[in-house]
């Protein structure tokens, strides 16, 4: 086996990059008390096992390790799907962006929205990643629109239930 006297992370890695899922399923059945694990861990460039699932296209293994959850961490959730990277500030919706073929990029990006993935961050260069859009890759920049509209009415319910008066943050106790 390549990946003998290589440690979880790096094999977590090795998993993400090649989108091998039944790598990915041995590690997590090592995953115990007694190995430290972080779904989160950044190699010595800042990348996490979600940035090279995302710019490899991983589409598999990139849905496993957004579903992870430790089991001894139950509740505290998994993966973060916001950490930047050291080099150049990427997220790994950044990278997703970035993917050459529409289709793998589509999914990739769309299972990233949908994690929960902040469309507003912006890399070392003062870019998001809708910013580096293909021009003509009209589905993902629906994507972005899609994940935009949904931030701004979540945003507008927040600003109504904060005034601190029961009922009145929609007026629909009133008569």
């Amino acid at each position: 086996m390549a990946d003998e006297g290589a440690s979880l992370h790096e094999r977590v890695l090795s998993a993400a990059k090649t989108d091998n899922v039944s790598l990915f399923d041995e590690i997590l059945e090592e995953v115990s008390n007694e190995k430290p694990f972080d779904i989160n861990y950044q190699d010595g460039l800042g990348n996490t096992a979600l940035h090279y699932a995302a710019r490899n296209a991983s589409i598999s293994v990139l849905e496993k390790i957004l579903e992870y959850e430790h089991p001894l961490h139950e509740g505290e959730g998994g993966c973060d799907v916001d950490l930047q990277n050291r080099i150049d500030g990427y997220t790994p919706l950044h990278l997703a962006v970035r993917i050459k073929d529409a289709d793998e990029r589509l999914a990739v990006v769309e299972s990233l929205l949908d994690a929960g993935a902040d469309d507003t961050i912006k890399d070392k260069h003062g870019q998001r990643a809708i910013d580096v859009v293909p021009a003509d890759d009209e589905d993902v920049r629906r994507l972005f629109r899609k994940a935009e509209a949904e931030r701004r009415v979540d945003n507008r319910d927040i600003a109504n239930d904060s005034d601190g008066e029961p009922g009145s943050g929609s007026g629909s106790d009133e008569e």
